[in-house]
């Protein structure tokens, strides 16, 4: 096919598909710009009027399953973590974590059980402490947007004893604040996974240890959460001391790439065009426009078709009523270049740090001997024990590969069946998920003479056999 000395490598295709992509956000910025002027009488009849068409001609809406539904609108009417808490009945704590260098970060605590309170906030509880960390996009909501108790991890770890606490990425909806910078400033949102694993996740682990006076903490991340975790314990060989384990659900090192071919080839061919695309502050800010003025349901069904074109997620494991409130706390600000990251590694296939030197990434400057790579995280170095729970259909995970970037120690559990978000949300994670997961919490509770207990034997430097 006809090369264009245009952006680099570029085909006339995926020229033409960076064009139309082009138009796209000017055609969706226009009518963000237009729907910003209307007043607000106009806009709530727009959204009665797609209500309409959408449960008469577009979808019939089920008439079954009333508890779920009705459980479904508590959770997609809560505007924050507390009003998610107080549907269930728990009391969380809010902390603040100032990092090294200046972000301020919120967490969420989960201090007491159902329908108490700790009468000292901000104290220590005596209990094991469980750190949890979501994935790109996100905030700490999305662990706790379940239409039941039961299949939600936070809250059944609070009634099994533990101490847990939630962590936010600089940028999202809990953390965008900076003493250094306005959110307004590119210079606020020029940080990667890179900026991740070097302050916020030890920063919030030290924090959390120097608040319950515990000598350790369990991390628990999804997805991005997880990578983060594997950059951080991989660069500060002391977190490593800190961390009892850590259980990484649908865990992301270095994806083979999107499912939907050109976007993936246009992507990894210059992951820069991204910032083209979005700018450099934060990506798909209007999302939060659409989902404020588009029926519920709508908003799901748009979700669900974008998760089918870039990864081939079906998300049968999730049903309707729980993807309609769970995608309304989906989506949280994170920066352009933290996505530039992630296209980088797919582009690499290995999990690199950030590479700030573009002109690597141009055909130009290419050789037969590479004069130059990024530095890679140093992932086998990884002391603390490492137990991956994956679903088998998620296309974001190559276990294989990422089992071979990892130390022996490492553990594997394969989810027959899952998706990417089902680990999360989906109908049968009470069974599938939470039960391994607390087990896994058992098994590797720190003993008094401070080693760990793996499947029931004392570990130093234990091998265990994956199954995978």
């Amino acid at each position: 096919m006809a090369r264009v000395p245009f952006i680099g490598r570029l085909s006339v295709r995926e020229h033409v598909w960076l064009v139309l992509g082009f138009l796209f956000l000017a055609v969706e910025g226009l009518l963000s710009l237009i729907i910003l002027c209307l007043p607000k009488p106009v806009i709530n009849w727009f959204y009665k009027r797609s209500r309409y068409i959408f449960n008469n001609y577009i979808v019939r809406q089920p008439k079954t399953h009333t508890e779920e539904r009705a459980a479904s609108d508590r959770v997609l009417r809560a505007m924050d973590f507390q009003e998610l808490c107080d549907i269930y009945g728990y009391t969380p704590e809010e902390h603040v974590v100032l990092t090294k260098d200046g972000y301020l970060l919120g967490l969420h605590r989960l201090p007491s059980r159902a329908g108490k309170q700790k009468t000292s906030p901000g104290t220590s509880t005596g209990k094991p402490v469980v750190y949890l960390h979501h994935g790109l996009l996100m905030n700490s909501e999305i662990w706790i947007c379940l239409t039941d108790a039961e299949r939600c991890l936070p809250f059944r770890l609070v009634e099994a004893g533990y101490d847990v606490w939630l962590g936010n990425n600089r940028g999202n909806k809990y953390s965008k604040k900076s003493i250094h910078y306005n959110p307004n400033s590119t210079k606020f949102w020029d940080f990667s996974i890179d900026d991740f694993a070097w302050h916020d996740i030890p920063d919030s682990i030290q924090y959390i240890l120097d608040t319950t006076k515990a000598a350790k903490v369990n991390y628990i991340g999804f997805s991005q959460g997880t990578a983060q975790a594997f950059a951080a314990l991989s660069i500060h060989p002391q977190l490593n001391e800190r961390i009892s384990v850590f259980i990484a659900l649908a865990p992301a090192m270095s994806p083979a790439g999107l499912s939907q071919p050109i976007v993936d080839a246009l992507m990894k061919t210059n992951p820069t065009l991204l910032f083209l695309f979005f700018g450099r502050k934060s990506i798909f800010s209007s999302a939060i426009m659409w989902q404020a003025i588009l029926y519920p349901p709508i908003f799901a069904s748009v979700i669900d078709q974008c998760l089918i074109l870039l990864f081939n997620w079906r998300s049968a494991n999730i049903s309707w009523y729980q993807k309609i409130c769970a995608y309304a706390h989906l989506y949280s600000f994170a920066s352009t270049k933290a996505v530039v990251h992630w296209f980088q590694i797919m582009r690499n296939a290995s999990f690199l740090m950030y590479d700030d030197d573009t002109t690597s990434m141009s055909p130009v400057a290419r050789t037969s001997v590479r004069t130059y790579k990024p530095a890679r995280f140093p992932t086998k170095n990884i002391v603390t024990p490492i137990v991956l729970m994956y679903g088998d259909q998620d296309s974001l995970v190559d276990i294989h590969v990422m089992v071979d970037q990892l130390p022996k120690h490492t553990v594997v559990r394969r989810l027959e069946g899952y998706e990417h978000l089902d680990i999360l949300w989906g109908k049968d994670v009470d069974k599938d998920v939470i039960p391994h997961v607390l087990d896994t919490l058992k098994a590797y509770q720190p003993t008094k003479n401070g080693k760990s207990h793996i499947n029931g034997l004392m570990d130093d430097s234990a091998s265990v056999v994956s199954d995978y």
